[in-house]
């Protein structure tokens, strides 16, 4: 367990100064004073203690990294050590200099990330003015993310927040799914410098793995596949794709990290249908929240940006609109 504990300036030189362990006590493997070397005091050997004229004359200056450090001292809510203990080992012991911000600057950094990562929040709904509606493949309500694609700085924006989000909670690599993924997904691998890798439907790729077939809202799929070298057990993947509506197509990517020894830290979508959440019997819809139960994959968070609650901007239609979707 962790534990902080402060010391006061004079204590911290005079430790460094002499090869001490700031926490410890015990001697140093490399003695600090090679690379600091000060001396607070050095008086010249005199017979009985010497006078203070003495002690003042004898003084020497202190080395410009010292003098650092003394600056540094003078701040205490700066100078923190810090002790930690390792299974098996000895104390594992560090002198650190904290740059932590004031509680108000942190609350208020936090209240901004929330904001930001807030669905349908103040920067989601300016989002969704870019994301309109088409009656298509039978739907009413189609959510076409060319609308955003065509607009630079709101797709920047978008790949922003979610690099935000994710530098925070930490991943290893990123899954984008067929076939939108593969246009979110890069960019934001990018941003956090992390790889990318591809789940696809069956017959694209060598070397994979595929999970069963799935439902969606448009209907029965193939299981995706994907690379059996890109995911090693225990890599933090993140899953990202457009839109999460009955969760379909979610359930098989998850499915494909966990046979892989993989452990899913969010599946992320610029919009999610909450509609296919939890809906009632009476309603008729699928419940995403009984797929993931009944597959046990409950335990795996999923977040959207934006909602449909927010999402009304109707497409203009042009003269002779025909919905040409694939599937009807």
């Amino acid at each position: 367990m962790e534990e902080t504990r402060r010391h006061s300036p004079v204590e911290f030189l005079r430790r460094l100064n002499e090869g001490i362990s700031i926490e410890s006590g015990r001697s140093l493997p490399a003695p600090l004073p090679s690379l600091f070397p000060l001396k607070l005091i050095n008086p010249t050997p005199t017979q009985g203690a010497p006078s203070p004229h003495q002690q003042r004359r004898n003084r020497r200056p202190m080395h410009p990294g010292a003098t650092l450090i003394a600056l540094l001292c003078a701040q205490p809510q700066l100078i923190t050590s810090a002790s930690s203990s390792a299974s098996g080992n000895p104390t594992a012991e560090r002198c650190t200099i904290s740059s932590d911000p004031s509680p108000v600057a942190t609350m208020a950094s936090a209240a901004t990330a929330k904001k930001k990562y807030e669905q349908d929040g103040d920067e989601a709904r300016q989002i969704a003015k870019y994301l309109p509606y088409f009656p298509f493949k039978g739907i009413p309500r189609f959510y076409d993310i060319g609308g955003f694609l065509e607009q630079p700085a709101v797709f920047q924006h978008i790949v922003d927040i979610f690099a935000d989000r994710y530098a925070e909670i930490g991943i290893d690599s990123i899954a984008g799914l067929d076939a939108r993924g593969f246009i979110l997904g890069p960019p934001i691998a990018l941003a956090l410098k992390k790889p990318f890798l591809m789940m696809r439907k069956a017959g694209k790729m060598p070397n994979t793995l595929s999970s069963d077939e799935y439902d969606t809202e448009y209907g029965k799929r193939s299981g995706l596949t994907v690379q059996r070298d890109k995911i090693k057990k225990g890599d933090r993947v993140l899953i990202i794709d457009d839109l999460v509506a009955t969760g379909g197509t979610l359930s098989s990517a998850i499915n494909l990290v966990h046979m892989l020894g993989g452990t899913v830290v969010e599946c992320a979508c610029v919009v999610e249908l909450k509609m296919f959440i939890d809906p009632s019997e009476e309603s008729g819809l699928p419940s995403r929240t009984k797929l993931f139960t009944s597959q046990k994959i409950d335990h795996v968070p999923v977040w959207g940006l934006i909602s449909e609650d927010v999402l009304t901007v109707e497409a203009e239609l042009p003269d002779g609109y025909v919905d040409d979707g694939e599937e009807h």
